[in-house]
């Protein structure tokens, strides 16, 4: 259940995405990206559906040569097809002027632009060409996010505050100039493209880095400087462990202090590995923050001596499991579930006091313990289970309760 804060979100202006809305206190946004080839519109499509079931709001995907541009309208039909309506943003490197532009069923299936002000164009090319697809965004009422990434930040504009700052009697550090060339280079383009006539709540803006305390530090002068939605997200965050500490560790503190509208954890992904566990890990931080609630999450404790046994380790595995592949239909069926608590616990010594704090919670025995697990409902034991059918009879408890203490939401 979402806890009350001790901030106050910062002030930002409302950009609606499609039927989505980011800043303006709307509920911090989950996005996610694809890593098909966007060309291939039907494996494009069935992951873009796989994310959107997942729970991510938004879902990007590439759109880098004439191929992928074209068969942007078709995937888009391929959604809608089996009812999928999450919004599609087109992430534009280089061509993305041209493409907007030759292929306008492109422009007009995606719900929002991804720029890169460092490789919109480069030289004189590159004003042209930002000031391109900031109008054909005008000309479909596209909103766009103007993403400025530490890995291609605009080479000119941080030479050029590179030459500036060593000419002062008291040179900043390399790093904290390039900070700064990234928060320069976000604003001034955003100021572009609304002297262009692009409206503010038209703009989403985001400033990629690689290292936490880099993030955090842009992050906290970009909010600072700017009344901008804003997208979270620590780029290159990684692989596994990795990855997720360093994502979480970054927005954790910034969501802390009420900066971002709308995040997505950049994960590298296992050799075939679930592209939608970027999705799960953004949803867990806003959970764990209790920022916004997603699905039931379960407590279950680590296990030491007292618990020799892993029955209860592979309980909670099964029963988080059975929760997230139950809520896309509990969603769409019951009002509040994704509030529920559940409690997987291992022995008596803080099984049953975690038991009662949970909407439902199972102590399950530890070691030389007697091979009972009770059963707490809302704080009241109801139950002990016995024998070897324990998990099947549990996750059936779960599921009636589900189905007698959330309101049932009208059919669609």
């Amino acid at each position: 259940m979402s806890v009350p804060l001790p901030f106050e979100r910062r002030e930002s202006v409302g950009v609606k995405v499609g039927a989505v809305t980011i800043g303006g206190g709307a509920p911090i946004v989950v996005q996610s990206m694809t890593n098909t080839d966007t060309a291939d519109a039907a494996a494009t499509a069935d992951q873009v559906e796989a994310l959107a079931r997942a729970g991510s709001e938004l879902v990007r995907i590439t759109v880098n040569t004439p191929q992928a541009a074209a068969a942007v309208g078709e995937i888009r039909a391929r959604l809608d097809d089996v009812g999928c309506r999450v919004p599609l943003v087109g992430d534009f490197h280089y061509n993305g002027h041209r493409l907007l532009s030759d292929y306008p069923d492109c422009a007009r299936s995606l719900a929002k632009y991804r720029i890169n002000p460092g490789n919109v164009g480069f030289g004189k090319k590159r004003d042209a060409q930002f000031a391109t697809m900031v109008s054909i965004a005008m000309d479909y009422d596209k909103p766009v996010r103007i993403g400025v990434n530490w890995g291609s930040l605009d080479s000119d504009l941080l030479t050029r505050m590179m030459d500036e700052n060593a000419r002062r009697p008291d040179p900043l550090d390399a790093r904290m100039v390039t900070r700064e060339a990234l928060v320069v280079s976000a604003l001034s383009s955003a100021e572009a493209a609304e002297t262009q006539g692009l409206g503010r709540d038209r703009i989403v803006l985001s400033c990629k880095v690689s290292g936490v305390q880099d993030l955090v530090a842009v992050y906290a002068e970009l909010a600072r400087r700017s009344d901008h939605a804003l997208h979270l997200g620590l780029t290159e965050a990684g692989m596994g462990s990795k990855g997720i500490v360093a994502s979480t560790a970054g927005m954790a503190i910034l969501l802390q202090q009420g900066i971002g509208d709308t995040i997505r954890v950049s994960l590298t992904p296992e050799p075939g590995g679930d592209r939608t566990r970027e999705v799960i890990v953004a949803q867990e931080i806003l959970q764990t923050m209790g920022l916004r609630s997603f699905t039931p999450l379960v407590t279950a404790c680590p296990g030491c001596g007292r618990t020799t046994s892993t029955f209860f380790q592979e309980l909670a595995n099964a029963i988080q499991s059975h929760l997230r592949e139950s809520m896309p239909e509990w969603r769409e069926r019951y009002a509040g579930v994704e509030e529920m608590s559940v409690a997987v616990m291992g022995c008596v010594v803080n099984g049953p006091g975690e038991s009662k704090h949970a909407n439902i919670g199972i102590s399950l025995p530890g070691t030389g313990e007697s091979p009972a697990a009770p059963v707490f409902i809302d704080g009241k034991k109801t139950v002990t289970l016995r024998g070897d059918n324990i998990a099947a009879e549990f996750q059936q408890i779960v599921d009636d309760y589900v189905a007698s203490h959330y309101a049932r939401r009208a059919s669609r």
